[in-house]
């Protein structure tokens, strides 16, 4: 008997086309320990690059702390005063959404302060404005657009959330996902912190102690697996980026709107909105980072000098030497010719 004829391949979808923006860090105010709400309550602390962020197809970002009324934290501090927990009221969610976000990850550090409760909550502001979310282990985002089933999932080194330390199970998740849906776009919460972190080690990383995971290692092991973008935060600064195997990885897209809590001082204050343009099959076709800053007591606004850029640029050249990228002086980026990407110690 003949072996069985293999399936037929998927239809072609090489001419479609989708475009992702993302930024990282956001905490657009918190109520605990005190009143650190923006003057008119948030309203216009997004205004300046809402045109950005509302202009592409599906908008992404990292949400810090959580959305919720009231309600006591999940860890204890000493000094309630030099405590770094973020609580934000319920009704923000409608800054997110008015700005023109669609999905938010869930997977960091302060998604838990206020315990698996204020996750939760967050979880339910965010669904009732119509947004999605992935970071709680086993939630993940799923939507359609333009005519391409579009998937999110979101990872952090903390606990109940998808764990990025656990690489095989991530790459079988997106390789399953990968296999139901056009589009996989993964994020990660990872990599240490501070002005001093710009370069990637390409090694395993750690803050006072944690386990904060290979980003180089996760992000093309999830590529491998079938991601067609992976955009990480969690440095607080910017870090590289490179076009691995046609999929566009940016490593960290550092702070993009913090309302105190969090420092904004140089580096940290200089952050993209990245803007990437997909086709249908996943291969990156261009994009464009929109420089922003944020001056204090402000909100991000569109940067003319164009730091967030440049700085991108040289880290993706310092660090990966041919990052398989050309970065455009008016921010546009596109696919380039990249020299032969050595295989990570351990990675394959």
């Amino acid at each position: 008997m003949p072996p069985p004829a293999p399936d037929p391949p998927g239809p072609d979808q090489s001419h479609k086309r989708i475009t992702i923006a993302a930024v990282g860090d956001m905490m657009l105010g918190t109520d605990y320990p005190e009143n650190h709400l923006p003057d008119d309550d948030g309203v216009s602390f997004l205004v300046a690059v809402t045109p950005v962020l509302s202009s592409a197809d599906i908008t992404f970002g990292n949400l810090e702390g959580v959305l919720v009324d009231g309600g006591e934290p999940g860890k204890k501090c000493s000094n309630p005063n030099a405590c770094y927990l973020f609580r934000s009221p319920s009704r923000y969610v409608e800054h997110y959404r008015n700005a023109g976000f669609d999905v938010m990850s869930l997977a960091n550090n302060h998604a838990r302060d206020f315990g698996e409760e204020g996750r939760l909550a967050s979880m339910k502001s965010l669904a009732a404005a119509g947004m999605h979310h992935s970071g709680l282990e086993g939630d993940f985002a799923s939507m359609s657009v333009n005519g391409l089933d579009v998937a999110f999932l979101a990872y952090a080194v903390t606990r109940n959330s998808n764990l990025l330390l656990d690489y095989d199970l991530a790459s079988s998740t997106v390789s399953a996902f990968a296999s139901s849906h056009d589009i996989v776009v993964v994020s990660f919460h990872g990599g240490a912190e501070g002005r001093d972190v710009t370069h990637l080690p390409f090694a395993e990383e750690e803050y006072f102690g944690e386990p904060r995971g290979d980003v180089v290692k996760f992000s093309r092991m999830m590529v491998d697996a079938g991601a067609d973008l992976v955009v990480g935060h969690g440095p607080h600064v910017v870090r590289a980026m490179e076009n691995y195997r046609d999929r566009l990885i940016a490593y960290s897209l550092g702070n993009f709107a913090t309302y105190y809590g969090i420092s904004v001082d140089g580096q940290k204050g200089i952050a993209p909105i990245l803007m990437v343009t997909l086709d249908g099959e996943g291969n990156f076709v261009e994009g464009n980072i929109h420089s922003t800053i944020q001056l204090r007591p402000d909100g991000p606004s569109i940067d003319p000098e164009h730091r967030a850029l440049k700085l991108i640029r040289d880290l993706s050249e310092e660090d990966f030497g041919s990052p398989g990228i050309f970065f455009g002086e008016d921010g546009t980026i596109q696919p380039a010719p990249r020299r032969v990407v050595k295989p990570l110690a351990d990675t394959f």
